[in-house]
C-alpha cells in the first residue's frame, strides 16, 4: 500500500471519527433544547461557568435561543464535513 493511500485512509478514518463525535454532540444538544423547551415558564435555569463547577442563574428564553443557535451551528458544521 502506498503512503498516499495510507494517508487518505487515515484522513477518512479521522473524518469518520469526527463525524461520529459531532453526531453525539448534536444528539446531546437536541436533548438540551427539548428539555429547555418543555420547562414551565416559572422554572429557574442555571448555566455552568466554563472550566468550573460554578453555576449562575440564567434567563430561560436566552438559554434556549443560545442552545438552538449552538445546535444549528453543529448541524452546519456536520454538513460541511
Amino acid at each position: 500500500m502506498s503512503s498516499k493511500s495510507r494517508e487518505n485512509e487515515d484522513n477518512f478514518e479521522g473524518q469518520s471519527a469526527l463525524k461520529e463525535e459531532l453526531n453525539k454532540k448534536i444528539k446531546e444538544q437536541k436533548v438540551v433544547v427539548d428539555e429547555l423547551s418543555n420547562l414551565k415558564k416559572n422554572r429557574k435555569v442555571y448555566i455552568q461557568q466554563r472550566n468550573s463547577n460554578i453555576f449562575f442563574l440564567a434567563d430561560r428564553s436566552q438559554t434556549l435561543s443560545s442552545s438552538k443557535r449552538e445546535l444549528d451551528n453543529m448541524k452546519k458544521e456536520l454538513q460541511d464535513l
